[in-house]
């Protein structure tokens, strides 16, 4: 065993940097709100083994940096992240790439007398978007996804054919409610025309295809489901190279009303919140290269 003891892979800087831009060039004024992590990789060997800062930028200097790009607008979540990652790696030649993280949330406008108001808000709770820009020396993934978008079908959903043992409970059924947590981020071929891509008009379309998919064809399994949802989303995007998803199924327990003289057609049921089955799995095209830079610190997707 060597004593020999080195740096090896690190980076740093500032997490979850809250930023809301108002927009006000007119009387109905326009919102964005972000959370931003700025993480740095490239030479900082010093710093960590003989205490010389000489190439750590400050992380209260990435914090400021973000609120200062937001002054020129957001745009969308992944554009604002290329903008920090062009400007952190052109700044500074030890910075050799990065990676670069937010989640965006949505706001609407409350609707007052029959209209959206001009400058009040409601924030919608639907799901989270999320983007992450990883840059590796000339090379640049972009990541797009959405978390927490909750879906459910009331039928069209069974479960049978599984193995049984003597630990085997659960019934067989090709009846049952099907809802699940839908997790999912996929990621673009890295010759994508940046700067000629429009990332929020691409997010809205992925995002229903793949509610569109969630609700297409009898579920035999949340598996199958979640496969044919990434399927459609890649026969439709030919710029996306793979797509990852994880996705817990949420249990409906029917349940037994017969102590109280009443039958349950398929009609009431306990949503248990845990334990609950964890299904995740990539869909890809078989010609894609893996990237394993781009999803590293990504956690919760296999």
């Amino acid at each position: 065993m060597s004593n020999n003891i080195v740096l090896g892979e690190n980076q740093y800087g500032k997490a979850e940097v809250r930023v809301v831009k108002v927009t006000r060039d007119t009387d109905r004024h326009h919102i964005e709100d972000l959370n931003v992590t700025s993480q740095l990789r490239g030479d900082f060997q010093a710093a960590h083994l003989q205490g010389d800062n000489g190439h750590v930028v400050a992380t209260d200097t990435q914090k400021n940096t973000v609120y200062a790009f937001a002054r020129e607008g957001v745009g969308s979540p992944e554009s604002f992240l290329l903008r920090l990652a062009d400007h952190f790696t052109g700044e500074f030649d030890w910075v050799t790439g990065g990676r670069w993280e937010a989640e965006a949330y949505s706001w609407d406008r409350i609707q007052a007398h029959g209209e959206g108001h001009n400058h009040s808000f409601v924030r919608n709770g639907q799901e989270v978007r999320t983007a992450v820009v990883v840059r590796d020396g000339a090379t640049t993934h972009v990541i797009s996804g959405l978390k927490d978008l909750t879906v459910l079908k009331t039928t069209e959903s069974g479960f049978v054919g599984y193995p049984r043992d003597k630990y085997t409970t659960l019934p067989e059924t090709t009846d049952r409610i099907l809802a699940t947590d839908v997790s999912a981020r996929w990621r673009y071929n890295t010759n994508l025309d940046v700067a000629g891509t429009d990332f929020n008009k691409s997010y809205e379309d992925i995002k229903a295809l793949l509610l569109e998919g969630f609700t297409e064809n009898y579920s035999h399994a949340l598996q199958q489901t979640l496969f044919d949802m990434g399927k459609k989303v890649l026969e439709a995007h030919s710029e996306v190279d793979e797509i990852k998803f994880s996705m817990p199924n949420k249990h409906h327990f029917l349940v037994d009303l017969s102590p109280f003289g009443l039958d349950n057609p398929n009609e009431v049921f306990f949503a248990a919140d845990r334990p609950y089955g964890l299904i995740e799995a990539t869909v890809q095209r078989d010609d894609t290269t893996a990237a394993p830079v781009a999803w590293s610190g990504i956690a919760g997707f296999c």
